[in-house]
Parts: C-alpha cells; sequence; structure tokens
C-alpha cells in the first residue's frame, strides 16, 4: 500500500485528498499556509515548509513517504523544484498533478511575459485601471509601477497593502465569466495581469476581457525540469496502482 505525501494547496490537490482517503489510501497533506481560512481536508494535514530539498527529502526518509504527488500552483516554482531534488535523491517516485497552461483563442489580446519581472517592466507608461490577479505573494514587485489604480482580489483581507493606489475585493472562486465581466465594468478596467496558472477555475477573468475587448498581460509559467505530469486526479490513481 503506497504512503503518499500530497503537495497541495489547489483545487487538483483537494480533489485527490478526497479520492485518496475514499479509498483507503494512507497519505498525508502538506501546504504552505499562507490562506488564513484553508479548506478542510479529509486526511492528516502537515503545515508550512520543510527547510529546502535536504528538509523534505528528511521528511520523506522519516516518514517513509513511498510516492509524492506535487500539486502546487503551477508558479509555486521553488517548490516543485525542491520536490524534485528531494525524490531524487531519496529515489521515491514523484508525479505532478498539473494543469494544462491556458492557450489565447480568437479575439484574446495577449501580451507574454516570462516573468513577474517582466510584468512589471511592461507596465511603465501612462496611468491604467489593472486588475492584478497575480495572488498577494507578488504585490510589493508592483509597487514600482505606483501610477496605476489597482483592483485585486483576494482570497484573505491583507493586513497592509504595499500599492499605493489599490481596491480590494476579498472573495473565493471558482468565478464565472459573468462575475468577472460585471466586477471588471464596476471597476472600469482597462487591463487584465494573470498568472497563466491554467485550469477551469479561474479562467474567467480572461473570457471576460476577450468579451470587453481588453488587452491581458500574461505571465508564462516557470521552466521547470523533466517530471513525470499527470492532468486527472484518476491519472494519478492509476499511477499509485489504485484506480
Amino acid at each position: 500500500m503506497p504512503n503518499l505525501l500530497i503537495l497541495g494547496g489547489t483545487t487538483e490537490a483537494n480533489a485527490l485528498a478526497r479520492a485518496v482517503s475514499d479509498r483507503g489510501i494512507e497519505a498525508v497533506y502538506s501546504y504552505a499556509g499562507r490562506v488564513d481560512s484553508p479548506r478542510p481536508q479529509p486526511l492528516p494535514v502537515r503545515v508550512g515548509g520543510f527547510g529546502g530539498a535536504e528538509g523534505l527529502a528528511a521528511y520523506i526518509r522519516e516518514s517513509h513517504i513511498t510516492h509524492v504527488v506535487d500539486a502546487t500552483h503551477p508558479f509555486a516554482a521553488q517548490m516543485s523544484r525542491n520536490a524534485i531534488d528531494a525524490c531524487q535523491s531519496s529515489e521515491v517516485p514523484l508525479a505532478a498533478l498539473t494543469r494544462e497552461a491556458w492557450t489565447a483563442q480568437q479575439g484574446d489580446a495577449w501580451q507574454h511575459v516570462p516573468d513577474i519581472t517582466a510584468a512589471v517592466s511592461a507596465l511603465s507608461g501612462t496611468p491604467r485601471r489593472v486588475f492584478l490577479a497575480v495572488g498577494r505573494m507578488h504585490l510589493s514587485d508592483f509597487a514600482a509601477q505606483p501610477q496605476h489604480h489597482y483592483l485585486l482580489r483576494l482570497v484573505d483581507d491583507p493586513e497592509e497593502l504595499p500599492l499605493p493606489n489599490a481596491e480590494v475585493v476579498v472573495a473565493r472562486g471558482p468565478f464565472t465569466e459573468a462575475d468577472d465581466r460585471a466586477l471588471m465594468q464596476h471597476h472600469g478596467t482597462q487591463l487584465v495581469v494573470s498568472k497563466n496558472a491554467g485550469g477551469s477555475g479561474a479562467r474567467a477573468k480572461l473570457d471576460a476581457a476577450r468579451a470587453l475587448g481588453l488587452p491581458v498581460l500574461m505571465i508564462d509559467r516557470p521552466i521547470l525540469p523533466p517530471r513525470t505530469e499527470l492532468l486527472s486526479v484518476a491519472q494519478v490513481l492509476d499511477w499509485l496502482g489504485h484506480p
């Protein structure tokens, strides 16, 4: 029987946790703990970092983990690199439960940039009303472009904001295209900045931007070393030998 470590914090990780629990597979669900009100899990939960790749490798050995599934956010690049290194050194199989990246459709007006730094640079120029959909970890980077009015939608109300001219909407998705179209119209959005997180849950803002004829500054995913990538919970269960 596998003893699984799920590196979670995503909708996909939550679905995997339910499926694993339903099948009686021994597993631990780990997440970073950056959200104040995380969703309850049907598995034992571990909160916080491991102390880099070496710390994760030590946890894998000490907890007798037999399989690791990296179901973190596609932009949690350091955690994913640590998982690759830790599993290689521990000789434990690793699979990533990930989402297919979004691709532009007819009518989209996307400008691609490789990372957050490039996105900040691309915002130089005249003030605009910007829907900044990048999560709260990188908000301080955009303080370098203080001329814009930023609209932020966050899961938790932030204690303080690094942006001098910003408005916060506290809400937890998933959202519909109609939701996001109404949000952008209400706030007079002129530009959307988004990470290419993929999946269906967060795509509504892109569909809304297309419908409203708004440009999107799309931050491409970080490039990771080769690894086994799976696109569904069913594929992970097959990989574990428990379809």
